[in-house]
């Protein structure tokens, strides 16, 4: 889980466009993250398990 700190630094605007930060909108996590769900790949794994994530369904072949 990130800091309270970590969040805040992440909120700013960067000096530079490639200093963005993208974090976890659930958990804060800032690697593993995934664009189209704004979600890191733990959080991600659990919605998609319960069904919360629409249109994401666990594949089995």
């Amino acid at each position: 889980m990130a800091t309270a700190a970590q969040i805040a630094k992440s909120k700013r605007k960067p000096k530079y466009s490639s200093r963005i930060v993208r974090r976890c909108w659930r958990c804060g996590r800032a690697h593993g993250y995934m664009r189209d769900f704004q979600l890191c790949r733990i959080c991600f794994r659990e919605l998609a398990a319960k069904g919360a994530i629409p249109g994401v369904r666990k594949s089995s072949w």
